[in-house]
């Protein structure tokens, strides 16, 4: 899928600055639920932020209130620029947003569906701007068609032309692929890499950790209202992931020699294995260690093995509270 080539598109010289900045930003509805909790947050410019927590954890709460859905308690927000409660008419214009429902007028077609809402933000009409979005969506053979007839991932893709037919700056994704096949959500990730290419700052909110794992440039991590941890995908994995080395041993072991045992060195229950989690930070030395130690008290292994803990066993751990 070719990226989205329009003027307001093209990657900015600034690519790292931020293009949204959150300051001691809160929500306490009036029920007296606090559904956030003085969050700070910077998105960079033409990344990739995945924003990860669990049910009831303050992202819709806090996508609601960029997009000017919901009014924050405390704090203030802007978008490229534009504050959102004192500019909100500009910093709207730079926003576009995929709900994870499927709210669409079943009785138009695709193509009005789509043109109405680039005129809702008084853009001029582009005929070429919006064919290109349905082309580049895979849309363009479905465009006199009544939405009601499409499929469901048909239909979340006319989501996100309508999220782009004003060409904005920022787009939000909202659970995207949500209740859709598995082809159907590679071709989708493509084309999120593909806006992201044309200069569009992507937020993504998911269920499915692999989404994130695949996409994002950065992760958020919201957990009771408050943003716990903001890192590159890359660091984090690095950071806080585990390893694991299976070694295959020559010989079964009745058990560990007692300058052997440790939290960290398991032996299978037939003697056969013996299993090293380590932390990816001292992989050499934790590593060499143990086949020093090994070599000392003649423990010889046939072959060995690694594994490490993916970005969805890290998240788990997060939102149940351990480091």
């Amino acid at each position: 899928m070719k990226p989205l080539d329009s003027p307001e598109m093209s990657r900015p010289a600034g690519a790292s600055d931020p293009i949204i900045s959150i300051s001691g930003l809160s929500k306490t509805y009036a029920s007296g639920f606090q559904a956030l909790k003085t969050v700070d947050l910077d998105i960079r410019r033409g990344e990739i932020f995945a924003l990860l927590g669990p049910n009831g954890a303050g992202k819709t709460t806090l996508i609601s209130i960029i997009c000017g859905i919901v009014n924050p308690s405390t704090g203030t927000v802007t978008a490229d620029g534009h504050d959102i409660l004192r500019d909100y008419r500009a910093a709207r214009t730079k926003i576009g947003l995929v709900p994870q429902e499927l709210t669409t007028d079943a009785f138009e077609s695709v193509w009005a569906t789509v043109t109405f809402s680039r005129g809702l933000f008084g853009k001029p009409p582009n005929p070429a701007y919006l064919e290109k979005i349905l082309k580049d969506l895979s849309l363009w053979e479905k465009r006199d068609s009544k939405i009601m007839t499409l499929s469901g991932g048909m239909k979340r893709r006319v989501l996100i032309a309508k999220a782009l037919s004003h060409e904005p700056k920022i787009l939000f994704l909202d659970e995207p692929t949500a209740g859709v096949d598995v082809e159907l959500r590679q071709d989708m990730w493509n084309m999120v890499r593909s806006l992201r290419e044309s200069g569009v700052t992507i937020i993504l909110t998911t269920h499915y950790i692999e989404e994130a794992e695949e996409m994002a440039d950065r992760i958020g991590v919201i957990r009771k209202g408050e943003i716990i941890l903001v890192e590159d995908k890359t660091v984090l994995m690095r950071k806080l992931g585990k390893k694991q080395l299976t070694l295959h041993l020559q010989s079964p072991l009745a058990g560990l020699p007692p300058e052997l045992q440790s939290d960290s060195l398991q032996l299978s229950p037939d003697g056969s294995q013996l299993v090293y989690t380590f932390d990816t930070q001292t992989q050499e030395t934790g590593i060499a260690g143990l086949l020093r130690r090994l070599n000392e008290h003649g423990i010889d292994f046939k072959d060995l093995q690694t594994s490490e803990s993916s970005l969805e066993e890290i998240f788990v751990s997060l939102v149940r509270g351990r480091p």
